[in-house]
């Protein structure tokens, strides 16, 4: 593996390169993005991929790449712009994507604005609202953890977050009549550091769940765009927008492996599949 940076306007973004470039086969690289996951995400991913030069890189303000743009937001349609200068250094596309999540969101926003960058791309669980039916109330769910963030600090917050996004089907009432689970069920810390700047918790990310996908440059870009949605994710928030944003491009969304970040080793403490998910992910690249 390489490490990189790349200056662009108002950052620096630095990535890593898990194999040659040219690419010993002449296959286009992967490039891997996620938001808020940085490029370390991707590793156990990439090891399973052992025949693609596999590109992952951190998000403007995030990780190791830095910004100078005196801004906090973390907007799709400008970390669209770093991942299409990244695609320049890399040599040009058009590259095979796989963006996870916010990073889904992302992919989709370069394409309809760079379509010929991206040859096939495995959006995998985006988190877009506005494909969902329960909009207002999906909302009223994330203002929930936001306040308890906001009032009693990352352990709350967190332990919210993971109960909306875990939530089976659309945000009823019964959804609204439970508490919000206590920090020390989770296992997270109930003492407040005073921090209000996770990119998950606080607004930063407001832009992320709020993208409308520009759905005629989509339809007309010559990319091969696959909604990818986890098996064991079900009816909860993700896996309905990656079906939801499926059914916006007139397609359902591809089965893969595991949970919502199932290409992802036991690093992060919730393992996913990563030999299957990788497996699954070779095999819709191939056309399959």
């Amino acid at each position: 593996m390489t490490t990189h940076t790349l200056p662009v306007p108002g950052a620096e973004i630095v990535y890593d390169v898990h194999g040659p470039l040219p690419t010993a086969d002449g296959r286009p690289p992967l490039v891997a993005i996620g938001q808020p996951m940085t490029a370390d995400g991707f590793a156990t991913l990439a090891s399973h991929l052992p025949d693609r030069t596999v590109v992952a890189y951190d998000p403007r303000g995030l990780g190791r790449s830095t910004r100078s743009d005196g801004r906090t937001d973390n907007d799709p349609v400008t970390q669209a712009e770093d991942v299409h200068a990244l695609i320049e250094a890399l040599g040009g596309g058009p590259v095979d994507l796989f963006a996870s999540s916010g990073g889904a969101v992302t992919a989709l926003a370069l394409v309809a604005a760079h379509p010929g960058d991206v040859r096939t791309l495995v959006a995998h669980e985006p988190p877009i609202d506005c494909v969902l039916p329960d909009i207002d109330a999906v909302r009223r769910a994330r203002a929930g953890y936001s306040e308890a963030y906001a009032t009693k600090g990352w352990g709350a917050g967190m332990a919210g977050f993971i109960a909306m996004t875990s939530w089976q089907g659309e945000y009823t009432d019964d959804y609204f009549a439970q508490s919000l689970p206590d920090a020390a069920a989770f296992g997270m810390p109930t003492e407040d550091d005073g921090s209000r700047d996770d990119p998950l918790l606080s607004d930063r990310s407001a832009a992320v769940t709020a993208y409308r996908p520009d759905v005629a440059a989509l339809r007309a870009a010559p990319t091969r765009i696959v909604l990818a949605v986890g098996e064991e994710t079900g009816d909860a928030y993700t896996g309905r927008t990656a079906r939801g944003t499926a059914a916006l491009l007139g397609q359902e969304a591809t089965v893969f492996p595991s949970h919502h970040g199932g290409f992802a080793g036991g690093e992060f403490g919730y393992p996913g599949k990563p030999a299957e998910f990788a497996a699954r992910l070779q095999e819709v690249l191939d056309g399959g």
